[in-house]
């Protein structure tokens, strides 16, 4: 297979390795364990939201590998996002996270969902619903107006670079069109299943670094949710077939389906997010 580079410039002129740890859907009770064990292992880039609720608990992870010589800050990417119902308060959602995560500053803050929704508190990340059971969405923001509240954190030094997540191409030349410091990363799901090319591409000619949410095809989300097959059990991909003109990928390479399906996605210039270091 041909290299991949271990990490992608951004935009901002600030590195970010090409392979991290992302925290969604992680207990909070393991969150200790798995983040000392990948930080062992060597991950430094390390993925998380105000929306997974476990802020308070990576940022004593965090800081207890700072304070034990395990790691220094400055040898890590982190990257946390602003949730839907705190889209008119930026700034609070911002230092609420560095409180939590018990740091100075992020390296990455992304917008988690281009849709703002009623405030429920800074920090709550709320989802309200209106008296119709309909998802309340405030229409008096514009997701301009939250771009430009996202630059303001880089010019009070709280953020190192800004960008957005689960934005289509039309959204994301929109922003483009608006900001006065482009997007750094469009955080996006794609993987074999779900290839979305044609805004990997747009991304990518824009300057705009591309991070895959979902690399491993959210197999145990979307079975969970939605009773799809993983591309990890792809028989392409998985299954030992005993003619040798027609084996496995994972068998012709050497490698579980996993690893495969990684490089499949750092070899498209994506950086790639797996929920936990894969084994």
């Amino acid at each position: 297979m041909a290299s991949t580079a271990t990490a992608t410039k951004l935009s901002s002129g600030h590195e970010m390795p090409a392979v991290g740890l992302g925290v969604w859907r992680m207990d909070s009770a393991a969150v200790r364990g798995l983040i000392h064990s990948a930080l062992r292992a060597g991950y430094r880039h390390f993925d998380c939201a105000a929306d997974y609720k476990n802020e308070a608990e990576v940022g004593d992870a965090l800081a207890e590998a700072f304070q034990t010589g395990l790691v220094k800050r400055e040898d890590l990417f982190i990257t946390t996002k602003l949730w839907n119902s705190d889209h008119g308060h930026v700034v609070e959602a911002c230092k609420d996270s560095l409180k939590k995560l018990r740091l100075d500053y992020l390296d990455l803050y992304l917008i988690h969902f281009p849709v703002a929704t009623k405030h429920t508190g800074v920090g709550t990340t709320g989802s309200a619903l209106g008296d119709d059971g309909v998802l309340d969405i405030d229409t008096t923001i514009t997701l301009e107006t939250t771009w430009h509240a996202m630059e303001d954190l880089v010019s009070m030094g709280l953020v190192r670079s800004i960008g957005i997540s689960n934005y289509d191409i039309f959204l994301t030349r929109d922003c483009l069109a608006y900001a006065k410091i482009k997007p750094a990363v469009n955080q996006i799901e794609t993987h074999p299943y779900f290839q979305r090319d044609s805004l990997v591409k747009f991304c990518q000619k824009h300057g705009i670094s591309v991070t895959a949410h979902t690399p491993l095809g959210g197999s145990t989300a979307n079975t969970e949710w939605f009773g799809s097959v993983s591309c990890l059990d792809d028989p392409v991909i998985k299954v030992s077939i005993t003619n040798r003109d027609n084996v496995s990928l994972a068998e012709k390479y050497g490698k579980t389906p996993a690893q495969l399906v990684l490089r499949w996605g750092l070899q498209r210039n994506t950086v790639v997010i797996p929920p936990r270091p894969p084994r």
